[in-house]
């Protein structure tokens, strides 16, 4: 059977497993595999799986208006399912809870009186909804979990098992990879730029249903989220949303990657988008990283708001996006070098968010003479990340912040081998999504 095996599946197990569980809720952007991910863990670990999702079925919201008793809500329930829902046994998942607030504010009273039923809650623009308020959010009464796309690990367990598990052995150590796992694992990791993590263009890659076919899924995608922009918010709202969500290629194209309200749109002021930006940020689909101008924990203190860069949610959608070839990723030319190093610093940037570290700022001098990519906070110490696209490693902004603030560790991720030198650590950019087995 042609599946990408999710992390995601392990960290579900442990919340059945904890003597503290609560409703979950899982967040991420649409087409990420939530309600997949659910539905296969549901069908492996439990007796029973009853779904109730409340974009397909609208009536179901009747049950919630209701009342807010558990029993009485379960006895309903029961007549939109032909599973049978049981304490512990059954795990009962409301899909697109976004769309009946009723049900959100119902885990609160499953928490407190019915914990003994095992309930999920996924929405793809639970993040929208809840900011555009009238929700009575149970705070305090449910556990929550964060999901991303396809990560590179994930993808590469699933294309090649064996190259996978030869990775992994050298995660942590200092020694290079050797050539053939090395050139292997590049050769998928391009495989990789093209598909991006959304799981059905990525399962089409690692199972060659053709270029053509990937290519079609990130086209969709692209038109699903459009619709998105104009089915879940304000009218005067949604031309601003699609503007910022189009020119996000040409701000990380720019020099700087610094965002510009002028490239959204010529004579545009924050104040016109902020809200348009906003949206975007709680569906999940672009991420913002601000400027720190110390390296200090913590490092919130010392971010400067005005001054932030953006990325996307995928760096296949990115390139689609952009309009630009799959080619471009096997071939010699220095047409798209800008750009190619946009995309690995996307994805670097959404490997750290998948591994669970804090969203991570980016540094300046003064004066713009040296910019690091990524600062992330890890335990009682900053971590300076720089991203290069290729094996071509000159620039002087690392070893100026170096010279500034003497950290323990440096990370580079390029297309060069693992090596340490010093305080410096070089990692493929491939093995970004074993990060924390180096800081262990």
């Amino acid at each position: 059977m042609e599946v990408i095996e999710r992390d995601v599946t392990q960290k579900l197990l442990e919340w059945k497993n904890s003597v503290d569980r609560k409703p979950l809720i899982i967040r991420g952007a649409r087409q990420i595999g939530k309600s997949w991910a659910v539905e296969d863990f549901g069908n492996r670990y439990y007796e029973n799986l009853a779904v109730f999702n409340f974009d397909r079925k609208r009536e179901l919201a009747d049950v919630f208006q209701k009342t807010k008793d558990p029993k009485r809500i379960i006895k309903e329930l029961a007549f939109y399912t032909d599973k049978p829902i049981l304490p512990e046994k059954t795990l009962i998942f409301f899909d697109e809870i976004q769309e009946c607030k009723e049900a959100l504010n119902a885990l609160k009273y499953f928490c407190e009186d019915a914990p003994e039923y095992h309930i999920i809650a996924a929405g793809s623009l639970l993040g929208v909804a809840i900011n555009e308020g009238n929700y009575s959010f149970p705070v305090g009464k449910v556990n929550f979990l964060q999901m991303y796309p396809v990560s590179f690990k994930e993808f590469l367990r699933a294309a090649d098992g064996l190259l996978f598990d030869q990775i992994a052995g050298f995660t942590g150590k200092t020694e290079p990879l050797p050539s053939i796992v090395f050139n292997k694992a590049e050769e998928l990791y391009h495989a990789y730029q093209v598909s991006g993590g959304l799981p059905l263009s990525a399962a089409a890659m690692i199972w060659n249903k053709g270029l053509n076919a990937v290519e079609k899924i990130l086209d969709e995608n692209l038109t699903a989220y459009e619709i998105d922009f104009s089915k879940h918010t304000l009218q005067p709202d949604i031309p601003k949303i699609r503007a910022i969500w189009k020119s996000t290629p040409e701000q990380l194209s720019r020099e700087n990657n610094k965002f510009v309200y002028r490239v959204v749109r010529e004579g545009a002021r924050a104040r016109e988008y902020e809200n348009a930006l906003q949206w975007l940020i709680a569906a999940g689909m672009i991420y913002q990283i601000k400027l720190c101008e110390k390296p200090e924990l913590p490092l919130s203190f010392y971010e400067n708001s005005s001054a932030f860069k953006v990325y996307m949610i995928d760096i296949g959608l990115l390139r689609k996006l952009a309009k630009l070839p799959a080619e471009i990723f096997v071939s010699a030319t220095n047409l798209f070098t800008e750009f190619k190093g946009a995309i690995a610093e996307n994805f670097v940037l959404t490997s750290l968010l998948a591994q669970g570290f804090d969203t991570p700022n980016y540094w300046t001098l003064q004066g713009n003479k040296a910019e690091v990519d990524f600062l992330v906070a890890d335990k009682l110490s900053v971590i300076p990340i720089e991203v290069k696209s290729d094996r071509r490693i000159s620039g002087k902004s690392f070893a100026e912040y170096d010279k500034k603030y003497h950290p323990d560790l440096r990370i580079r991720f390029s297309m060069n081998n693992i090596k340490k030198d010093g305080n410096l650590l070089n990692l493929p950019v491939f093995m970004a999504d074993w990060v924390r087995e180096y800081l262990n």
